[in-house]
């Protein structure tokens, strides 16, 4: 009676799943057919978008590569990179200008290409920041040039330099090997 009984319910058991799986294989098909209708919606409205693209004149073109740059610019994250630097930059090293040459998508990330100033009296100071930059997987710095001040009271360089930053949303932008002295990180 008992082995009747378990042999009823395996039995219950594999009609159920039977059923649950052609009901997912249907599911899957809509889907499929769903996707495949709106990759061609995709293919139909890029060639209409191209068709538009060959219409315009240069000036309009030009408009319109500088409108797309306007709106990745109002994307771009202002509070996220401040946190990314405040966390890559050691003690002695002071950002005087951060200028964004350009927003892009590299694939799925936004990545921007920033101008970048720092002053500092140590050239080691600058050296230990872009290594810093460089081993974060967040930034990608290149020193471009330095240039030495004077005033009354100290002497400091301003150092210029190109970086490229793609933020890593929900990671930390510091490597674990990176050990934070005098408020910043070296």
């Amino acid at each position: 009676m008992l082995a009747l009984l378990l042999l009823a319910f395996a039995v219950a058991g594999t009609i159920i799943s039977l059923a649950q799986l052609s009901d997912i294989n249907q599911r899957t098909e809509i889907a499929n057919k769903d996707v495949e209708q709106m990759e061609a919606e995709l293919r139909t409205l890029k060639g209409e978008g191209e068709k538009v693209q060959q219409q315009l004149t240069p000036e309009q073109r030009a408009l319109l590569i500088a409108a797309h740059k306007l709106v990745a610019n109002k994307n771009f994250g202002w509070s996220r990179l401040f946190a990314d630097l405040e966390q890559i930059l050691p003690g002695g090293v002071s950002v005087s200008r951060i200028s964004i040459q350009n927003v892009y998508q590299d694939g799925d990330k936004t990545k921007a290409e920033l101008d970048f100033g720092v002053l500092s009296r140590d050239y080691q100071n600058v050296i230990t920041m872009i290594d810093n930059m460089n081993s974060s997987r967040v930034f990608q710095a290149d020193l471009r040039g330095q240039d030495r001040q004077k005033t009354e009271r100290t002497t400091y360089t301003e150092y210029s330099l190109r970086l490229i930053y793609s933020p890593n949303y929900g990671t930390s932008p510091v490597p674990d090997e990176v050990e934070v002295v005098q408020g910043g990180t070296q």
